[in-house]
């Protein structure tokens, strides 16, 4: 490929230069896209896009716990190594291999043919997510509404609990009724924990005999979630691009809101402390670590293909750098943002009850937003209505800049491949599907579906596709290649510590979490309660639907390669396919010439060649 002053200098989505070195000696070239595919309105709307994307729930509960139990403030060190070694590399490798190809995640494999099957497993994948992430909207709608009573159903105990039950109100208002059943054989819990779990989930102790009915509160939020969801996604990056300006930006507003509140409330400097307070003991536990690349690969959304799919439809010249640099700086910030403001009121719940153990009164996962949020507000004197309505807000919001991410992934991937299919009509057969399923996971056993699908749907396919994509770009393709490429496409060059990370570092360290995840496997529980027979047999199969795809896509691709020699079709299945560059056809025919002029093959064929190739250039 031609040298960087042999590149012509591109016009960018601002109408500027990316790169004001060559403008002098080369005429500019205004770069049109693909007319079949549409691109985002402004290159901002790509940003804000993957904003809302990246910054989600797992931001405002997933963060603040994780980091609790796992050190506190030394947390952070092993989370902000991972996320320079791990987080910003695959953000920024996957930015480029989109807008380069203008394909969604499964044709971007035109690559390497015979690796389409990762494509494929993450789109089944982030499907899977899709299901149960808008289940977990659909309560949070439950509560948005319930903040609009005069009393907030979950301050009070209910008689027909038959728990013991201690109510979640502060003592002041006399008007509240507080019904408490204790028993020896019983630990009194709050009426917001007992709310959730009678009222919301009905949740069953088990489910070897089934996961009952739907429960039809759920399911009215579950559709409103799929409306929202769909009326934005209706015109594809047209529509999704104009609405990220409120997904992006109005969460900041509500949390900026909570967080002032939150900060002065008495007592909530003793929640922040709490959370920050490092316990070095546990810096050099492998668990601490593992929990730092999981919190980091969920929470910026990599390996699962929503960010190749945003990034297709970018301007060929759109400075990717500068927004992987922007997304994940302000996803980590947001975490800690969210952190002090949950912990902030946690700490004034814990002044409020008498306690000074803040842990005691720290519900994991869910429980920290429909149980431990809920508790606090309750006890807040002065309309307590206002502050529920806002985090209950900022919970469907951020969930839904999310869900678009993900169910655009879906319907880009199918459209790729059908364009006949209108994007109104791919989106609406994708809401149905996923509305049906998702009636599994509002039912009085449908956390234990969540939890069962979310480990074996999410976790384990995405570590193992994510782990195959890097070891394919970084050396089927080349980092050597596809840095020339990004270059070719930005006039950019590509930086040493970015040639280190993909060719080397983040996939020895993925491949050691696999290894770890694997050794350290355990029989999954819910609440301490084992599944049966029956799901861990859905639960692999689910599994072996995502993976599984990897060998029988490679095995398609050599039977479809044209050469006449087993040795030609692997050859041909593992390069990339004639059309394979820019959508443009000027450009990709300019691209096919420079590439031709150039060496992607390293004279030196050993390991240590290959490897100076891949990280010197």
């Amino acid at each position: 490929m031609a040298t960087q002053h042999q590149n012509p200098a591109f016009i960018g989505d601002d109408g500027e230069t990316p790169n004001d070195t060559n403008t002098q000696t080369t005429p500019a070239i205004k770069v049109k896209p693909a007319k079949e595919r549409d691109t985002w309105g402004k290159g901002i709307e790509f940003l804000l896009s993957c904003i809302a994307m990246s910054v989600g729930l797992g931001n405002v509960w997933r963060f603040p716990f994780t980091a609790l139990e796992n050190g506190g403030g030394a947390f952070l060190i092993p989370y902000l190594i991972v996320l320079f070694l791990i987080g910003k590399p695959i953000y920024y490798l996957e930015m480029i291999i989109g807008q380069f190809s203008s394909r969604g995640s499964v044709k971007v494999y035109d690559f390497c043919p015979a690796m389409r099957g990762v494509g494929v497993g993450q789109v089944v994948s982030i499907s899977v997510v899709t299901t149960y992430y808008v289940a977990i909207m659909g309560m949070t709608v439950r509560y948005l509404f319930d903040s609009f009573k005069p009393i907030l159903p979950w301050s009070i105990c209910e008689e027909s609990w038959n728990a013991a039950c201690i109510a979640s109100t502060n003592g002041n208002n006399n008007s509240f009724q507080n019904f408490t059943h204790s028993t020896d054989s019983q630990t009194p819990k709050s009426s917001a924990e007992l709310y959730f779990l009678k009222e919301v989930l009905r949740e069953k102790d088990s489910i070897n005999d089934g996961i009952g009915l739907p429960n039809w509160e759920l399911v009215l939020g579950l559709i409103i979630a799929w409306i929202c969801i769909y009326l934005v996604i209706i015109r594809g990056v047209k529509s999704s691009g104009k609405a990220s300006y409120f997904l992006a930006i109005f969460p900041y507003v509500i949390m900026g809101i909570l967080l002032i509140r939150a900060v002065t409330l008495p007592g909530s400097i003793d929640g922040i402390i709490y959370f920050i307070k490092p316990n070095w003991g546990k810096i050099l536990d492998p668990k601490v670590w593992y929990a730092a690349v999981t919190q980091c690969f969920y929470s910026l959304s990599v390996c699962f293909g929503n960010i190749i799919m945003y990034a297709s439809y970018n301007k060929f010249t759109h400075n990717v750098h500068r927004d992987a640099i922007i997304v994940t700086s302000l996803d980590t910030c947001t975490s800690l943002l969210s952190g002090f403001t949950i912990f902030g009121i946690l700490g004034n719940l814990a002044h409020e009850i008498g306690t000074t153990d803040i842990g005691s009164v720290v519900k994991g996962g869910t429980g920290l937003a429909f149980i431990s949020y809920p508790d606090a507000i309750s006890k807040f004197k002065n309309v307590p209505q206002i502050f529920a309505v806002l985090f209950f807000l900022m919970l469907f919001i951020l969930g839904i800049g999310s869900i678009i991410a993900m169910t655009s992934c879906t319907v880009t991937s199918i459209r790729d491949h059908f364009p006949k299919i209108k994007q109104w009509q791919c989106a609406l057969g994708i809401a149905i599907i996923s509305f049906i399923i998702g009636l599994a996971y509002v039912t009085p056993g449908g956390q234990f579906i969540l939890t069962l699908v979310d480990y074996f749907g999410a976790s384990m396919v995405a570590l193992v596709l994510g782990i195959i994509e890097l070891y394919v770009l970084g050396w089927v393709y080349g980092v050597d290649r596809l840095c020339k490429d990004a270059e070719f496409m930005m006039n950019r060059k590509i930086g040493l510590y970015w040639r280190i990370c993909w060719a080397v570092v983040t996939p020895l360290i993925m491949t050691m979490i696999l290894i770890y995840f694997y050794a350290t496997y355990t029989q999954l529980t819910y609440n301490d309660v084992p599944y049966p027979t029956w799901a861990y047999a859905l639960g692999w199969t689910i599994t072996s639907l995502g993976v599984l795809q990897v060998p029988i896509w490679m095995c398609v691709a050599i039977i479809r390669d044209p050469g006449t020699t087993l040795a030609e079709k692997i050859r041909g299945a593992f390069s990339p396919k004639p059309n394979w560059g820019p959508s443009d056809p000027l450009l990709r025919e300019q691209y096919k010439k420079e590439r031709d002029n150039d060496s992607f093959i390293t004279k030196d064929s050993s390991i240590y060649g290959t490897i100076k190739k891949n990280i010197c250039g």
